[in-house]
């Protein structure tokens, strides 16, 4: 029997936009079992009150917590904003790392002096950004855009139709004749968007998503924190669940992920 440095990640989101995080994870961690809940029954989390998607968050958490999870990743950032410092403050011992939209590198990235973030109004009315905000931005103007809509279309898969192109036309059009020339995807659904926001937007538009540096600071934390263990049958594996349709998600999961999965369905008790 090997010992290897493997361990059990969870990561949840509203939906599954949190796939691109899981990405990264699965780069950063290539033998880690990575547990991956997609809320999709209670999506979008933009438009709920702080007070429920700390509920949700809870409620996951423990889920992931059951099945054997050492951390926990929420790839959402309306959920970072509303529910990490509950979590991190119920959970002190576990790691638990968060999403945040980039401000500090698109404000190093940017050459007009003008930055645009796309996000759910949940993420841009949340203290939190405001935070940031204030830590970054300097002398760089920010414009925020609230994108209703998005998080829906990339939880269809349909990442290419005609809604998809207005909602993305609609949301930049601002952004881009106010002068900004990078645009943050403050939303871990967005990420899937971006060959067609590349097609609206135009080579020239620097877009920044924050999966790497999480994956990135997700395994910095697992290799201070975490001591090593062995799991047989169980590296690199990946699980899929689901407070919605197993079905629907499925077929989602697997157009995202790119490959054939089956998505289980969340137990009552957590969904």
């Amino acid at each position: 029997m090997t010992t290897t440095t493997s361990r059990t990640i969870g990561v949840f989101d509203s939906g599954v936009g949190g796939l691109s995080v899981l990405r990264h994870i699965r780069a950063a961690l290539p033998d880690a079992k990575l547990i991956y809940v997609a809320d999709s029954g209670h999506v979008p989390y933009g438009d709920k009150p702080p007070s429920y998607i700390e509920a949700r968050a809870l409620a996951l958490t423990r889920f992931l917590l059951d099945q054997g999870a050492q951390a926990i990743v929420i790839a959402c950032n309306t959920a970072t904003a509303a529910a990490a410092q509950m979590l991190r403050t119920q959970f002190s011992r576990l790691p638990i790392i968060g999403m945040e939209p980039a401000v500090k590198p698109a404000v190093a990235a940017t050459k007009s002096g003008v930055v645009g973030v796309l996000a759910t109004v949940g993420t841009l009315e949340s203290a939190r950004f405001a935070a940031l905000l204030g830590r970054y931005a300097g002398g760089v103007r920010i414009i925020t855009q609230g994108c209703p809509g998005l998080v829906e279309v990339v939880e269809r898969g349909d990442l290419h139709g005609p809604e998809a192109r207005r909602l993305l036309e609609r949301y930049t059009s601002p952004l881009l004749v106010a002068g900004a020339d990078t645009l943050i995807l403050g939303c871990t659904h967005y990420p899937f968007l971006a060959p067609l926001l590349r097609e609206v937007v135009g080579e020239q538009i620097t877009l920044i998503d924050t999966g790497a540096a999480v994956a990135s600071e997700l395994k910095r934390r697992v290799d201070t924190e975490l001591p090593p263990c062995v799991q047989m049958g169980e590296v690199g594996k990946e699980t899929f669940h689901t407070s919605g349709d197993a079905g629907r998600a499925s077929r989602i999961v697997s157009q995202l992920w790119g490959a054939d999965v089956v998505v289980a369905t969340l137990p009552q008790a957590y969904s």
